[in-house]
Order: structure tokens, then C-alpha cells, then sequence
């Protein structure tokens, strides 16, 4: 992308609300290498998502942009712009996250095959369907992110100077959540596909990411470790974890009247935009093209 073009992009989302903002994350070389709560089975699974990022945003970002040219409205053209962006740099800071990570030992390129192999498996679905198994793993995306900056005392257990890359797309996540899902009403907005599209994601991600942190966690001889696997499960997937609060609302998706926009989240999005990028902010530092 030339820098006109990149300029452009970065403009275009900036005008409605979702800027593609370019950032110098700095971790310290004593940052603990399990990073979350000091416990393996925690850490691995935030680990396992990372790796899964960049392979998986360049599935989304291919969904949308196969349809981008059906877009004429001028905002919604914006917004696919700022999406694309986001995107895109979220795929390159977890892309060093995971360079990171290999160097502090866990196996980041196993599970990033794995993904590849899984999302290959949706890539042989109709284009249509393709976008509505993005709009339900965006879905998806933006409930972990809602329960990330809700839950102050999940993120208080992380490692500070790491949680600040979360914290930054999940943010983003929220500020674009709705992209992927107007573009598919624009095409249609099957209410069968949307349920097809939502089976078949379940059916090949959910496993590949059992498997993956299951593989993760013996490639770092920590699978067995009765202890730490009980409380990092319990942290994630117990009666209060961070994931399972999440879980009651997956089924918003199928409804038939759903949109990501009918659970509104515009005040937590605000609030954390001045927390990070507001002068003083946490990653008003690490804001690199803050003009934009």
C-alpha cells in the first residue's frame, strides 16, 4: 500500500470513528513469562489467541473486501476503510507479540498452522457465507472484548505492561464491530445462513482451539499440572470465568432481528479511548500517529 493510499485509509476510518492507529508497544525483558496471574494454563490460552490473530484477521479482512465494491454509501465505505486498517495492524502488533512469546518459549507456529488449516476449511465455503462466519466470530471477538475492559479485577491479575496490547484491540474490536455484519446486510443477510455459518465455525474452531492449548500447554510441560491446569480453567471457563461470562450471549447471533449495534457500547468505547489516548493516557505514548 503506497503512503497516499495508506493516509487515505487511515483518514477515512479516523472520520467515523475507527482509526487505525499505529502503536509501539514496549515490553520489558522482565516481564514474567506467565503473564497472567503468574499461571501457565491462563497465559498459554491468551498465547493460543495471539497466535490465532493474524492468520485469523486475514480472514476477515478477505471476507469483507470481497464485497467492498458493492459499497456506495460513503460513511459505510469509511468504515470498511478504518475496519480494514484496524485489521490490519492488529494482525502486525500480535504478529510481534508472537515473536516475543517464541522467545520467552511457548511454540507460537504450531498453533498458527492449525489455525491456517482450520480457516482453510471455511475458505471452501460460499463467499457469503464466508463473511457471515466473520460477522459471528466478530461477534464473538467483541464479547471477549466488552468482558475484558468490564472486568477490572480479571485485567488487575495481568501483568501490566502486557495487558495494554489487549486492552488496546479490544477497544478496537468494539470500534468496529458492526463493519463485517453491515456489509453482509447489504448482501442479502441470510437468517438460515447466518445459523450455517455459525454451526460451521463452532465445528471447526472450537476444537482446533482445544487442541491447541491442550498442544501448547504440553509442548511447555505444564499439561498434567493438576494445580495450575484447575485454577487456569477455573479462571476461564468457571462459574464466573472470563470466557463462560461471555457464553449466555453467543446465541444473541441467530436471532433473527440481530445486530451488533442493538448492545450498545458506545460509553465503555468512549471511556476507554480517553483512558488509553487521552493526554496521560496509558498508550498516549504509544500512539504513533495520534494526528490522523
Amino acid at each position: 500500500m503506497t503512503s497516499k493510499n495508506t493516509d487515505k485509509v487511515l483518514k477515512g476510518g479516523a472520520s467515523v470513528g475507527i482509526p487505525p492507529r499505529h502503536m509501539d508497544f514496549q515490553f520489558s525483558e522482565t516481564m514474567p513469562k506467565y503473564f497472567y496471574a503468574n499461571n501457565a494454563t491462563a497465559t498459554i490460552f491468551f498465547a493460543m489467541l495471539s497466535a490465532s490473530f493474524p492468520p485469523g484477521e486475514r480472514f476477515f479482512m478477505d471476507s469483507v473486501r470481497h464485497f467492498r465494491n458493492r459499497v456506495t454509501d460513503k460513511r459505510q465505505r469509511a468504515a470498511i476503510s478504518g475496519f480494514m486498517g484496524q485489521e490490519a495492524i492488529h494482525g502486525r502488533e500480535h504478529d510481534r507479540l508472537n515473536e516475543l512469546l517464541a522467545e520467552r518459549g511457548f511454540d507460537m507456529e504450531t498453533p498458527e498452522r492449525f489455525v491456517k488449516v482450520m480457516l482453510s476449511v471455511l475458505t471452501k465455503l460460499p463467499k457469503s457465507t464466508q463473511l457471515a462466519a466473520t460477522t459471528f466470530m466478530e461477534h464473538f471477538t467483541a464479547l471477549l472484548a466488552e468482558q475484558l475492559l468490564e472486568d477490572e479485577e480479571f485485567r488487575s491479575l495481568a501483568d501490566p505492561e502486557m495487558i495494554k496490547i489487549w486492552q488496546w484491540h479490544a477497544l478496537e474490536e468494539l470500534e468496529h464491530k458492526a463493519v463485517a455484519y453491515d456489509v453482509y446486510e447489504l448482501i442479502g443477510n441470510s437468517h438460515g445462513e447466518r445459523i450455517a455459518a455459525a454451526a460451521a465455525s463452532v465445528v471447526v474452531l472450537i476444537p482446533m482451539m482445544g487442541v491447541t492449548w491442550a498442544w501448547m500447554l504440553a509442548k511447555d510441560g505444564k499439561l498434567g499440572d493438576v494445580k495450575d491446569n484447575a485454577e487456569g480453567l477455573k479462571m476461564m471457563f468457571g462459574r464466573n470465568g472470563f470466557v463462560s461470562r461471555i457464553l449466555p450471549r453467543m446465541p444473541e447471533f441467530i436471532a433473527r432481528r440481530f445486530h451488533p449495534d442493538d448492545h450498545d457500547t458506545k460509553a465503555l468505547e468512549e471511556a476507554w479511548r480517553e483512558r488509553l489516548f487521552g493526554e496521560g493516557g496509558q498508550l498516549f505514548e504509544a500512539y504513533k500517529n495520534r494526528a490522523a
